[in-house]
């Protein structure tokens, strides 16, 4: 009889056991539930605004640290040069690729706050509303959209000299210059490499901002040292066939 009392005791012992290790289970399960879990995807901060919250003039006055460019650029560069053969590879498939949809956006970026800051100077003005900016027609305009604006956008003033190929065989050809880019300040190009102009990057850009206007037109960068500016680039812009048949109507037509 004391044995079976022992066993009936043990299990009973081992099913409160059981019991209590359920329940423990149970309380555990209920305190996760109850918990927040961390949301997978993009983080969202505490306010619950992100980058596309910011309105696009907030900062149209600010400018980034060029250290911090430098290192950006540079490592960029460093990127490409490991996934090309040669000097004209890493020059039109990797730096003009990379800046050529950053030209698209600077485009629509620029016409955005020129329509913004014409429409407030007109509020603020007694005088008759002015009409808001157009995209360029022709060929002098948008290379004036270029040299100027575009320029001050990116580098905080204009490019240095705009000029047209004298060449009667070709018309199509107009250069851009800048003496000292910024995209060339930190960037060392060994002698084996002295061709090498990174600022492929820009023409890249450039090139975006023809295409968005509907100008078909191949840029390049080209070193053009002086004795002055040993660092000067020229930007030569190659407009297609059907942009400068459309140039001679729109010239015919008055257009400007």
């Amino acid at each position: 009889m004391l044995s079976i009392s022992n066993t009936n005791n043990s299990g009973s012992n081992l099913s409160n056991t059981s019991d209590k290790t359920q329940s423990a289970q149970h309380s555990h399960a209920a305190s996760q539930s109850q918990s927040p879990q961390p949301s997978a995807g993009l983080r969202v901060p505490s306010n619950r605004k992100t980058i596309y919250d910011r309105h696009l003039n907030r900062s149209r006055n600010a400018e980034s640290s060029r250290a911090s460019f430098a290192y950006l650029f540079g490592e960029m560069v460093t990127y490409a040069q490991r996934r090309v053969t040669g000097i004209q590879d890493l020059e039109r498939r990797r730096l003009n690729e990379q800046g050529y949809p950053l030209g698209l956006r600077l485009l629509d970026l620029l016409f955005y706050r020129t329509m913004s800051s014409s429409t407030s100077s007109s509020l603020s003005s007694s005088s008759t509303s002015a009409s808001p900016p157009n995209r360029p027609l022709r060929i002098l305009p948008l290379l004036h959209l270029i040299h100027g604006p575009l320029w001050r956008l990116l580098f905080q003033r204009p490019a240095d000299a705009l000029e047209q190929s004298v060449s009667p065989d070709t018309p199509n050809e107009y250069m851009i210059t800048d003496n000292d880019p910024l995209v060339n300040t930190y960037i060392s190009v060994p002698k084996e490499m002295n061709m090498l102009n990174c600022a492929a990057f820009v023409a890249g850009i450039i090139e975006g901002v023809c295409d968005g206007c509907g100008f078909e037109a191949k840029v390049s960068a080209h070193n053009q040292p002086t004795e002055m500016w040993p660092g000067r680039t020229v930007f030569l812009l190659r407009f297609g066939e059907s942009v400068m048949e459309r140039e001679k109507v729109l010239e015919r037509a008055g257009v400007k």
